[in-house]
């Protein structure tokens, strides 16, 4: 399997956040860092990957809380995440062929909003992964998705 290049991503230690990597794609003008904003990972004492992002104004719905469609994206990129970070390290080109999320709780905007991840089973060409997006002690989701590997196309 292909794997992209580091020039394309960002994944050096955040002085901010001491034990925290960046996971964020060098063109922000691309959907992470155009809608998401920071994000940041690390891997717990448990073994299990973390991606965090800090809620913004735009993240807000007319609820005053993390709009769902936000809260699906960090589920999203965290499954890549927990590839990168706990599994083969293997991320990309991959495309999520699966996704079931529940949603338990609101999420504020006050706090970071974490998905905390772990590999279930991980073969040749698909991982299966399974997680909770929490803030503090409070669950917002749980989730399940699959990714598929992908083999990079040699143009013809």
């Amino acid at each position: 399997m292909a794997r992209f290049s580091d020039e394309v991503f960002d994944h050096e230690p955040d002085p901010e956040n001491p034990g925290w990597k960046n996971w964020n794609l060098k063109d922000q003008t691309l959907f992470n860092g155009a809608v998401m904003g920071k994000l940041i990972t690390r891997v717990d004492d448990d073994g299990k990957a973390r991606l965090r992002m800090f809620p913004e104004r735009r993240h807000e719905n007319l609820q005053g809380i993390i709009h769902g469609a936000v809260t699906l994206s960090l589920i999203d990129i965290s499954l890549f995440t927990t590839m990168h970070t706990i599994g083969t390290g293997n991320a990309g080109p991959s495309v999520t062929v699966e996704l079931s999320t529940q949603f338990v709780g609101a999420g504020k905007m006050d706090r970071p909003l974490d998905a905390v991840c772990e590999i279930v089973r991980e073969t040749g060409s698909m991982v299966f992964v399974r997680g909770t997006v929490e803030q503090g002690d409070e669950t917002v989701a749980s989730f399940s998705g699959i990714v598929k590997k992908m083999k990079r196309r040699i143009a013809s």
